[in-house]
């Protein structure tokens, strides 16, 4: 097994044992004195690369390259990680249903690399004109494993379950994706000064999770005052 992959079990894992313990329905309805958690997230630790050898579809993906397992910038703040409360019982109502939202293989690679989703549908994309192998997993559990011949097919499936969906292609098996189900609306991704923030916030004591693939999840107690905002630097550690 590739450290990488190790690596990327051992947080589905560990964050699947956070999500996945049973919790009463969520109840939307309106907030009052709602409060904002907004912070950055941050990794002081070493960046570790993998080294990326395709072995076919040279055009499509690219050549032998490194690549960072976990992109941190100057201030050392942290891409593509998750933020989100657990245990929320009631709050604010979720979005207006849109779009659903997708994952795309494109160049090899997965579009969005990390994001969160509520308990339902994604549409799995093929951007590309060779053929993936799409697979997703919650821990070792297969949650959809699809074929996708074609550039411009999609293909949905149901994700009714919160939890991590860890995502693989069976044709090209350096790419990885994450999925991160949620079963409430206060969850955020950060963009990449790090930064993330989470409005309409009930009053009262929360815990917040704060997970990237590479580190696996950490958990912050949180206080939101009515009206107020609650400003964090979660320090992310291997």
């Amino acid at each position: 097994m590739k450290i990488v992959e190790l690596i990327s079990g051992l947080a589905a894992i560990t964050f699947v044992a956070t999500l996945s313990a049973p919790a009463q329905a969520y109840e939307a309805g309106p907030v009052t004195g709602g409060g904002t958690i907004e912070g950055t997230i941050v990794y002081r630790g070493d960046v570790p690369t993998t080294k990326i050898i395709p072995t076919k579809d040279v055009e499509v993906c690219g050549g032998t390259r490194e690549e960072p397992l976990i992109e941190v910038g100057s201030d050392q703040a942290v891409l593509n990680a998750a933020v989100y409360l657990v245990d929320v019982a009631k709050g604010k109502a979720w979005p207006e249903p849109g779009k659903p939202p997708e994952i795309d293989n494109i160049k090899c690679r997965f579009e969005p690399a990390v994001q969160v989703i509520p308990a339902g549908s994604l549409e799995v994309v093929n951007g590309d004109p060779v053929l993936h192998n799409t697979h997703g997993y919650y821990g070792k559990r297969t949650a959809f494993n699809l074929a996708l011949p074609n550039k411009g097919q999609r293909i949905p499936v149901e994700l009714k379950r919160a939890g991590t969906v860890r995502i693989d292609c069976d044709a090209h098996g350096w790419m990885e994706g994450w999925v991160y189900v949620v079963d409430n609306p206060y969850y955020a991704i950060t963009g990449a000064d790090g930064k993330f923030s989470i409005p309409d916030v009930p009053p009262g004591n929360y815990t917040l999770v704060a997970i990237h693939p590479f580190t696996g999840p950490i958990e912050q107690p949180v206080t939101v005052a009515e009206n107020q905002p609650t400003s964090l630097t979660i320090e992310l550690k291997k």
